[in-house]
């Protein structure tokens, strides 16, 4: 017979057991990765920043309706800006309140990726996804930064576990949701175009797959039907800013750019260590082998087929987004590591789903690449973007309302414009700018090319009174590896060709130079020079 303590004592275990069930301690496990994602990723919220950023701002500094338009001259999609806009609206626009936004989307990945694993998989491989996502290099540089790459990932992320409950586990309550998000995707950036394909791609293999195809192809033309409608709005702008605008900037990918996917996952170490404990599972779920229950291996999948099927369906996603892109930037370039955001969150999802079933293997795998992730150094980049932040602090003083201030780079002008003293005007090699918060990306290169320094400069300088002062901003290109691209060499030659311009003018006084000294390094330099223009002795006024 019992005693009345030892009673007592079970009854409050089976309560303790109730109270901290597997749903709640994941809740309180994702929850804390929360938290510390918040923490890890929040330190450089303040830094300062780069010539993308300040255009994000500047974009988003047009009123909300005037976005749409204003983007047809630069080529991107508007949901970000204009979500942006609001934001400012309501948190102002200095550095910490607009990367805030990114961090949001980015710590909004981690309960979306654990309740997308769980979901789709099962509990391990919900939780294995959350950590990973919390951790992730890729996702910490870009929750501080203003640019739309985190909301691209969270977006990507609902799209492919929409599509695989849609699609996969033919749950049509999951169509509509899936076409608003993969419109979302579209309506944030040009990737979500080469996403979208490979989800049509994903969805033929499945209709090979199926016993039901005509269910199928009618599902997946109503839902890519909504997404078409949904996103047709958009498509005189798209036309006219593929006909018109580009990323010059840029060059044609080679097959070595895939290697970039190690640098997205945090590095060849961490990459390695994902991969190796991951690949006992996939390898499992890819010949359907049974997995035998013991320590740390999860049971034998009840539905090995769906599981494989599950799997497929994401790497169909992953790789044909990944090719497609490729493919298309040998024509018209639109390639940079950043650019895959849009698959970054179901590339982890896939390392997730085989670590989860790799056992031993798959938790030591995990655990060697968050260790990694998080003793890597930091990027100075992160810290330290550019300096205009520093040559505007130089010159603050010096600078009065209608003195000029001159950009050799154009893409730089709206980081001047944001860091500058108000009420100066701007200019570039192609003259002076209209409006300074961004840059008209239509024909640039030839536009550049036509301008001819020389009579370009004297019709800027003919617009500039005796006693303004006029600063040049120009970026530092000793590192010639850096402006090799057919814009950035244009860039370089005609920054140096204002600087010779400005230095040998007769009507120009130099003041100073800035900065006289580096802090710390920045990933884009810049050296400033300060004028006035003052009437030659012997002129007459």
């Amino acid at each position: 017979m019992s005693s009345p303590i030892s009673s007592t004592g079970k009854r409050e275990d089976r309560i303790l057991k109730r109270a901290i069930s597997p749903p709640m301690a994941a809740a309180v496990f994702v929850a804390g990765l929360v938290v510390f994602s918040a923490w890890l990723r929040s330190r450089s919220i303040s830094t300062s920043f780069w010539m993308d950023e300040a255009l994000s701002v500047g974009i988003s500094s047009h009123d909300l309706m005037d976005i749409p338009h204003a983007l047809r001259h630069d080529g991107s999609p508007p949901l970000y800006y204009m979500l942006l806009s609001v934001w400012m609206g309501a948190f102002g626009r200095t550095e910490s309140a607009t990367h805030a936004l990114s961090l949001v989307a980015a710590l909004a990945c981690i309960p979306l990726g654990a309740w997308t694993g769980w979901r789709l998989f099962d509990r391990r491989t919900g939780l294995i996804l959350a950590t990973l996502l919390a951790v992730s290099v890729f996702m910490t540089q870009y929750a501080e930064e203003t640019r739309m790459y985190t909301l691209m990932a969270l977006l990507s992320l609902g799209a492919v576990g929409a599509f695989c409950l849609a699609f996969v586990d033919r749950q049509r309550r999951w169509l509509p949701v899936f076409s608003v998000l993969l419109a979302g995707m579209l309506y944030t950036h040009g990737w979500g175009i080469f996403f979208g394909i490979s989800c049509g791609i994903a969805g033929l293999y499945l209709v090979t797959k199926s016993t039901d195809r005509k269910s199928l192809i009618i599902d997946g033309l109503m839902a890519f039907g909504f997404t078409a409608l949904l996103y047709l709005p958009w498509l005189p702008t798209l036309l006219y800013q593929a006909g018109h605008t580009g990323a010059p900037w840029s060059s044609s990918p080679r097959l070595g750019v895939f290697s970039q996917v190690a640098t997205l996952l945090g590095g060849w170490g961490t990459a390695a260590a994902l991969l190796v404990g991951a690949t006992v599972g996939i390898t499992a779920i890819l010949l359907r082998r049974p997995v035998l229950e013991g320590p740390g291996v999860l049971p034998t999948d009840t539905n090995p087929d769906r599981t494989k099927t599950l799997l497929l369906a994401i790497v169909v996603i992953i790789t044909g987004t990944l090719a497609i892109a490729w493919t298309a930037s040998q024509f018209n370039p639109a390639w940079t590591q950043r650019y895959m955001a849009a698959v970054i969150c179901p590339i982890l999802l896939v390392l997730a789903v085989g670590a989860a079933r790799s056992g031993v293997v798959g938790l030591v795998g995990t655990l060697a690449a968050v260790s990694l992730a998080l003793v890597a150094p930091t990027n100075a980049t992160l810290h330290i973007k550019s300096n205009v932040r520093d040559i505007a602090a130089g010159v603050r003083s010096d600078l009065r309302p209608g003195d000029l201030v001159i950009n050799g780079q154009p893409e730089q002008v709206p980081l001047s414009w944001y860091y500058m003293p108000g009420g100066l005007h701007f200019a570039d090699p192609m003259g002076r700018t209209s409006d300074p918060r961004m840059l008209n990306w239509v024909h640039v290169v030839a536009r550049l090319q036509a301008a001819e320094p020389a009579k370009t400069y004297e019709r800027l300088m003919a617009t500039v009174p005796n006693g303004s002062r006029i600063l040049l901003v120009r970026p530092l290109t000793i590192t010639r590896s850096n402006w090799v691209q057919s814009w950035t060499q244009l860039i370089r030659l005609r920054s140096a060709q204002w600087s010779g311009l400005l230095a040998h003018d007769p009507r120009l006084v130099r003041l100073k130079a800035v900065p006289w000294f580096y802090i710390s390094p920045s990933a884009v330099g810049n050296s400033a020079v300060l004028y006035e223009k003052r009437t030659p002795a012997g002129t007459k006024r």
